[in-house]
């Protein structure tokens, strides 16, 4: 059980990040969150049918394949950026209920995919892009709630009232809720993009103001975050050089 409490508004809870099991196999809510958040992204696709030229049914059969790779591509790069702690732990790489997915990798993975699928059905790249944005900014917004249920990419420590009170290795803290501010930000930018779709005036001008809105959002989030990608980089690239280098392969 995950210990989370609001002191602002007395609030305490205790999370299991189990939801339910069925047949002895663990269905985690972080799983279903993300699943959840993609079926609304989807649906939410289907009441703009034909905008831009672009059907639904493509959308659908798009979501075959950018779904699981998007998945892959995202856990790939956050394994990545976590690399000396899976390297000691391989078994832990396919544990994928329990969390760890990065959106950027996931985006990369899925760019890739939008880019070889738009060239098949004779699709403008742009336009599936300002298409689907803002569907991938709601999902973005109701994804983060697993992080919450797994107490996990929470901020630093800090004393202003919105503070999150969390058990971590047994000791209390307080800490910024940085899963709900990217929650927040991310549904916001889903509502202004709803609304700028229709009134576009180029092609790509959605996807770049998505880009620029949740890449200033990510930025400011990021250094709040306890659990930072970015400031793990240069120690985790070392660790698994140094790691080569003991193995002999550049000896």
């Amino acid at each position: 059980m995950n210990y989370i409490t609001f002191p602002v508004i007395n609030l305490k809870l205790n999370i299991s990040p189990i939801a339910f099991k069925i047949l002895g196999l663990e269905i985690y809510w972080y799983a279903i969150i993300i699943v959840v958040g993609m079926l609304v992204a989807i649906l939410l696709c289907k009441k703009k049918d034909m905008l831009y030229g672009i059907k639904y049914q493509d959308i659908l059969d798009l979501s075959i394949f950018l779904i699981p790779i998007s998945i892959i591509s995202a856990r790939l790069y956050y394994i990545l950026f976590n690399l000396s702690f899976y390297i000691e732990n391989v078994g832990d790489i396919f544990k994928i209920r329990n969390g760890g997915l990065a959106i950027y990798g996931g985006i990369i993975g899925g760019l890739i995919t939008i880019a070889y699928f738009t060239k098949i059905k004779k699709i403008y790249f742009l336009d599936l892009l300002d298409y689907i944005v803002p569907s991938l900014s709601l999902a973005q917004s109701i994804g983060r709630w697993g992080n919450f249920v797994n107490m996990e990419a929470y901020g630093i420590e800090t004393k202003l009232p919105w503070k999150m009170g969390i058990i971590e290795q047994g000791i209390y803290k307080e800490v910024h809720p940085t899963f709900l501010y990217e929650s927040i930000c991310t549904f916001l930018i889903f509502l202004l993009l709803t609304k700028l779709q229709k009134k576009r005036n180029f092609k790509g001008q959605i996807v770049a103001i998505y880009l620029i809105l949740y890449g200033t959002a990510r930025a400011i989030i990021e250094c709040l975050r306890a659990d930072s990608l970015i400031l793990r980089t240069h120690q985790n690239f070392n660790a698994g050089f140094n790691i080569v280098c003991n193995y002999g392969v550049f000896h």
